[in-house]
């Protein structure tokens, strides 16, 4: 709370006791914290420096030394499995009976996955894809239930069977092949960095690279490929450890780091949030997200197949990515898919 500074109207027999009170006031607040009367820079760096701000719930700080990076290798992708065919009521009986599809979504994701604040709803563009899923389904968009599932959360929601398919930003990776079952890529992401923009942090806390990022604070999310990447380029750097990527975005406007690493997807979506950060560093890495399902349905990922041909075909895939990334990340094309002959 912050106090304000007034003159206390009091007529002038009353004056004495003001005083008192002001002198009993200012005993107590030697003994209790209180808000500074006014915005002061100083005020701030002490804060800082004593751990006055919490960090997000279940954030962690960790030096990115303390174990070797475990970055993919780089091996192909195996194909996906081919766009389905025929009665979808034969394909998915339990999900057409349900009335709906319950997919995984994020709901903090700025321009990917939020609950938009002027009408409550979720948005984003990985919503709109799995109501596109919802509508080959069903014929109807609406068909879908959204659950919010934690990046960390991902495979055990698949395979507890408390989601049909996840839709949040999961890169296809041969560690996650051995367990999930994924559709053909819907989008290409590239790691990169986010810093405050130009002015606000002296020109000897510049950022611009990787390397840079030694004896630095970096804001990533746990368990992802971004936390990799900075363990293996900067070993020297301190991460913060956060379960969503929206507690990046609070980090940093705390100055509780000096960047952020994470695909270029969702740094577009903090930048869109907060224009006094800038990516300045785009190509870390460069990976696929893929609609997630449980280990061997085979028969929803040929279904979710069929969607990405058909929203490739008709023009969806393009006027969904325009809407909702176009202007930050311009020239997006949506990944083809290699398919594999199975029985579905």
């Amino acid at each position: 709370m912050r106090l304000r500074r007034f003159r206390a109207p009091f007529p002038a027999p009353a004056r004495a006791v003001g005083a008192a009170a002001a002198a009993t006031l200012l005993t107590l607040t030697a003994c209790t914290p209180q808000a500074p009367l006014v915005d002061d820079p100083y005020n701030e760096i002490i804060e800082r420096a004593s751990g006055g701000t919490p960090l997000p719930p279940e954030a962690r700080y960790e030096k990115a030394d303390t174990r070797p990076a475990n970055l993919p290798d780089g091996a192909a992708t195996p194909p996906s499995p081919t766009p389905a065919t025929g009665p979808v009521e034969e394909r998915l009986p339990d999900i057409i009976d349900r009335g709906r599809i319950i997919v995984g979504v994020d709901q903090s994701l700025n321009l990917l996955g939020f609950r938009d604040a002027s009408t409550g709803e979720l948005a984003g563009f990985e919503v709109a894809l799995a109501q596109e899923i919802a509508r080959d389904i069903f014929d109807d968009p609406d068909a879908v239930e959204f659950r919010y599932v934690d990046s960390t959360e991902r495979i055990e929601a698949l395979s507890s069977g408390r989601v049909d398919a996840i839709v949040r930003t999961m890169s296809l990776t041969p560690e996650r092949e051995a367990v999930v079952d994924f559709s053909a890529p819907y989008l290409t992401a590239r790691a990169g960095i986010l810093v405050p923009a130009s002015g606000s942090v002296d020109e000897t806390d510049e950022i611009s690279s990787a390397a840079d990022l030694n004896d630095r604070r970096v804001c990533v999310a746990a368990e992802s490929t971004p936390e990799e990447i900075v363990r293996a380029e900067a070993p020297g750097a301190t991460l913060l450890l956060v379960r969503s990527w929206s507690d990046c975005l609070v980090a940093i406007q705390q100055h509780q780091v000096d960047a952020v690493v994470a695909d270029d997807t969702i740094l577009a979506g903090i930048n869109d949030q907060d224009p006094g950060t800038t990516i300045v560093r785009r190509g870390l890495s460069t990976e696929s997200y893929a609609v997630g399902v449980a280990d061997g349905n085979v028969a929803l990922a040929a279904q979710v197949n069929l969607t990405m041909e058909r929203i490739r075909a008709d023009g969806t895939w393009q006027q969904l990515y325009d809407t909702w990334l176009g202007a930050f990340l311009p020239g997006g094309q949506q990944p083809v898919g290699i398919y594999r002959e199975e029985d579905r």
